[in-house]
């Protein structure tokens, strides 16, 4: 029987597990990708003897990794159960050391990170997040008994938002109206739709607490102020199946995936990047590429931009839904300046962690002023990643090879980032030596770069420069999100942190195996395929 042909543009995360999915579905899968490495926002940089992930560093639910590695020709996987009842055991969960299952340690190794993060006050006292019920329960003992009792109402609520919004709901894709209205009723009991950081004021007194209990959705480029409670099942994601580290970096998380990848027959092409879709008569069928080759498909899936792939690669004679100006209506995430550095290590530095969240004196002002006035400000958070303290193979012997990472305003903002990047990481950088995060670290620096929303911008083709897609805001989520599935173009299918269900690793997992799951409804692949049936033939 002929085979199908799917192109990919774009080799992120995303990319490459819808990839993977559309090659064990029969398709013969091809993968563009404009830069000279797979990763996108998970590219590598390297410089004098250093290793740095330039994006995301914290893994989380390793199964849906594992689920990928497991992956066979006719061999889909997308009818099996999503969350196995051997992953929902939180009495065997990180505690046990085990990370990576038998398919994915084939290819990378990842291992779990405890604590999950330590989170720096700007009085300098610190919460460590482990997941553990005893020593969370500890810390807010320390720090804020106060809100004991509260926490334990948040945890309750957290966990039923978990099990009906992440556990029910978390694979439904919401392609009509219909699908949307038929949660409501189910979220607004939990209370799922009002803002993360009013629900959470409501259980917490402490200032403290109330920045503990909703930054993460700054991770995923929400604002804690407005992102709906929905996301508060990320601290329970967190909880169940914690926090993890692929050894050699997220680098070699992709590395394993784009091996896999081969290994099933699929092609992936570097330098490769797309000029347009082709579309003839509303349906997608292929890319022309910069070069001026066209490249013919069956079906073509875009882990480029939401934005992006609307505004420069589909022409406008094409698009009656996503036309300009919606696409440009929608609100985008903020942006991100991260700071790469490698330096020398003392015997007596201080006790950081592998992930370090260090809070500035302000949150709510600061979080308005990045999301809503979009302005420079004079102070900042920032989120200090140093992963040779688990893996030193990063750096040097003897140096630490870290990045920090600061959310700023996107190009709305019009900042000359030419001018204020400079400044910004000389700032940022002399806070973490005077405050005696590294000390003498400007004596001890091997090396430094940094990247701007313009770097997002002109290098990843993000609209706006922003850092995460389209914004996770209640208008702007499931049903009201970018949806997959292109309605405009037929058999155009995206993919990635700007469609559903939004940002973050496991969630651009998750988003393949939607796309996947309507490309295989779509175009009629054989039940037995999809539903990880070997084919007997």
């Amino acid at each position: 029987m002929l085979r199908r042909k799917a192109v990919v543009i774009g080799a992120g995360i995303g990319g490459i597990a819808c990839a993977m999915r559309l090659q064990s579905l029969g398709f013969d899968t091809e993968i563009l990708e404009a830069l000279d490495a797979p990763g996108g926002r998970a590219y590598v940089r390297k410089a004098d003897g250093f290793v740095f992930d330039m994006g995301p560093t914290v893994l989380t639910v390793p199964h849906f990794i594992e689920e990928l590695f497991s992956l066979q020709q006719d061999h889909a996987m997308l009818g099996e159960p999503d969350f196995p009842a051997h992953v929902l055991d939180e009495d065997k969960r990180v505690r046990e050391g085990i990370s990576g299952g038998p398919n994915t340690s084939k290819y990378v190794e990842i291992v779990p990170i405890l604590p999950f993060y330590r989170i720096y006050f700007d009085d300098g006292t610190y919460f460590d997040y482990d997941g553990d019920p005893v020593s969370t329960r500890t810390q807010i003992q320390r720090l804020a008994p106060e809100d004991l009792a509260g926490y334990e109402a948040f945890h309750e609520k957290a966990r039923a938002i978990f099990k009906r919004g992440f556990l029910t709901l978390g694979y439904t894709y919401f392609g009509s109206l219909g699908s949307m209205l038929r949660v409501v009723p189910d979220l607004l009991k939990l209370g799922a739709v009002r803002s993360l950081f009013g629900m959470v004021s409501t259980y917490f007194k402490s200032d403290k607490m109330r920045q503990v209990f909703s930054f993460e959705p700054l991770l995923v480029g929400g604002n804690p102020m407005k992102v709906p409670a929905i996301y508060a099942m990320i601290h329970f994601v967190e909880k169940t199946w914690g926090i993890h580290y692929a050894k050699g970096g997220t680098g070699a998380l992709v590395a394993g995936l784009v091996k896999k990848y081969e290994d099933m027959g699929g092609l992936l092409r570097l330098n490769a990047p797309v000029q347009r879709i082709l579309v003839e008569d509303g349906v997608a069928k292929g890319v022309e590429l910069a070069s001026g080759e066209m490249i013919t498909a069956d079906v073509v899936v875009s882990n480029a931009d939401y934005a992006t792939t609307y505004l420069k690669l589909v022409d406008k004679a094409h698009r009656r839904i996503n036309r300009d100006a919606l696409v440009k209506f929608r609100k985008q995430s903020m942006s991100l300046m991260v700071i790469y550095f490698g330096y020398e290590c003392r015997d007596n530095d201080p006790d950081l962690r592998h992930h370090n969240i260090i809070l500035g004196p302000r949150y709510e002002a600061l979080l308005d002023e990045i999301f809503e006035k979009k302005v420079m400000s004079p102070d900042f958070s920032q989120y200090l990643h140093i992963p040779t303290l688990t893996d030193p193979s990063l750096a040097p012997a003897g140096h630490h090879a870290a990045y920090t990472l600061i959310p700023v305003p996107n190009n709305a903002s019009g900042i000359d980032w030419d001018v204020e990047g400079p400044k910004l990481s000389a700032r940022v950088l002399t806070f973490l030596e005077e405050r005696g995060y590294i000390p003498d670290l400007a004596a001890r620096l091997k090396h430094m770069s940094f990247i701007t929303p313009d770097y997002f911008a002109e290098t990843l083709g993000s609209y706006l420069g922003n850092g995460f897609g389209v914004e996770p805001v209640l208008t702007q989520t499931a049903f009201f999100r970018p949806h997959n599935k292109s309605e405009d173009v037929h058999n155009l299918y995206l993919v990635g942190q700007g469609t559903q269900p939004g940002g973050g690793t496991p969630s651009v997992m998750m988003s393949a195996k939607m796309t996947a799951r309507e490309i295989a409804r779509d175009l009629g692949v054989d039940e037995a395929i999809v539903n990880g049936v070997p084919s007997q033939h």
